[in-house]
């Protein structure tokens, strides 16, 4: 089972969001994300979330809040993958220093994607993974309580959603 580190990062309205349209065999392929990656063996997620952004963007965290866990489950697609699951711990923080500005040539150059600041409200016009609206959506609210998100995906189509061991319309 993978372990990641997703980490939203909060400045003016805005979250930085990466287009992932650098990396060969990207899973995550002309999708928006939050700067994150995989736990190295003696990490913990914050150990993991900070090094991440860092290597990403350039940018140090001063500290991060564990909003919740989302557990993800590919089914296996026939003759195109063996399906994956994976636990992703996810953040947010709006306590860094190094803050680069829009086209700001002080981003760190990240061979995975390009780097951006946008507006809270424009992400669902972005090509998102539909079980990222989701957990967007989760935590906007400052007072959402720590979660558990199941989500499960056919290939790139979302299939299921769980939050707390309840299922969720999709």
């Amino acid at each position: 089972m993978e372990m990641t580190t997703l980490c939203y990062l909060e400045k003016d309205g805005k979250y930085l969001m990466m287009h992932r349209i650098k990396k060969k065999n990207d899973l995550n392929e002309g999708k928006w994300i939050a700067p994150g990656g995989h736990l190295e063996i003696g990490e913990s997620p914050e150990d993991c979330v900070k090094r991440e952004v860092f290597e990403e963007t350039g940018i140090t965290l001063n500290s991060a809040r564990f909003r919740g866990i989302v557990t993800f489950y590919s089914k296996p697609v026939p003759e195109k993958d063996k399906g994956f699951s994976e636990y992703m711990c996810l953040f947010t923080s709006d306590d860094f220093d190094s803050v680069p500005s829009q086209g700001d040539a002080s981003f760190k150059d990240c061979d995975e994607g390009t780097l951006e600041w946008i507006e809270k409200d424009d992400l669902n016009k972005l090509n998102l993974w539909k079980g990222d609206l989701i957990f967007l959506d989760l935590i906007k609210n400052p007072e959402q309580p720590f979660f558990s998100l199941k989500l499960v995906y056919e290939g790139d189509e979302l299939k299921e959603a769980v939050l707390d061991d309840k299922p969720i319309q999709l």
